[in-house]
């Protein structure tokens, strides 16, 4: 891995009991992005989630305790932004993301994006869900339309790249409730920021505890849903550079 400073960019992987998955996540970047350093966000593991991040020589922000996957980016990004890095891409520690899809989101970040969403629907790959989670997701994303006036195929998806605007402001101001990746979306397109939505590959979970179970998926985007209404109020400041609306 490189060493970090501005107009670099950094890989932040949250992660809780991911001993079993994350060293052969933090291998397949080594092999495929060798030159983007990595963080890891241990979230008050109780597992060796931070040796292993320690034994890779990457970089490791270890919690006391348990943030959540909000609080967890939003020290990632905090990291990011006071060691000077300028990007930073967003990264599931159980397998789920893949490596080799990390460049397309960069380039839809020098194209003037100042968010890249990787979308699991924009016909790449074929990454299916169940009718339920399907009926559920498909609410979300109407919800979020009605919000912010956008259309997103993937409003769930937590595999992004933000330019050098964006994660100054997630350093401070990411959303630290469970609804973190949908609120983004909506405050940050609420504020002006151009978010552009990539096709990408996902695989498979290959370790760690699923944040959600099944049979509570359809409950948890309900909520989700009337607290995204609540929070929508929730503003970012405006992007700086030139051009942006």
């Amino acid at each position: 891995m490189t060493t970090g400073g501005r107009g670099s960019t950094i890989i932040v992987i949250p992660a809780f009991n991911e001993e079993d998955s994350l060293p052969a996540v933090l291998a397949e970047l080594e092999a495929v992005v060798p030159d983007f350093d990595v963080v890891v966000v241990d979230d008050g593991s109780t597992d060796s989630t931070s040796s292993v991040a320690s034994d890779y020589g990457v970089a490791c922000v270890t919690l006391a305790f348990n943030l959540g996957i909000g609080g967890a980016l939003r020290a990632g990004y905090r990291f990011a932004d006071e060691a000077g890095y300028s990007r930073a891409v967003q990264f599931d520690a159980d397998g789920q993301h893949r490596a080799d899809q990390i460049l397309p989101l960069i380039r839809a970040l020098d194209g003037e994006a100042d968010m890249a969403v990787g979308t699991r629907f924009g016909g790449v790959g074929d990454y299916e869900v169940g009718l339920g989670r399907g009926l559920a997701m498909k609410s979300l994303r109407l919800g979020v339309r009605l919000l912010c006036g956008r259309w997103f195929s993937d409003t769930s998806s937590g595999f992004r790249a933000v330019d050098h605007d964006l994660l100054h402001v997630f350093a401070t101001e990411y959303p630290v409730d469970y609804m973190d990746s949908v609120e983004t979306l909506v405050a940050a397109s609420r504020a002006g920021y151009i978010i552009t939505e990539v096709p990408v590959r996902m695989g498979e979970r290959a370790g760690g505890v699923p944040s959600q179970r099944r049979l509570r998926l359809v409950y948890h985007y309900a909520r989700l849903v009337v607290a995204l209404v609540g929070s929508s109020r929730r503003a970012f400041p405006p992007p700086t550079r030139a051009g942006s609306t």
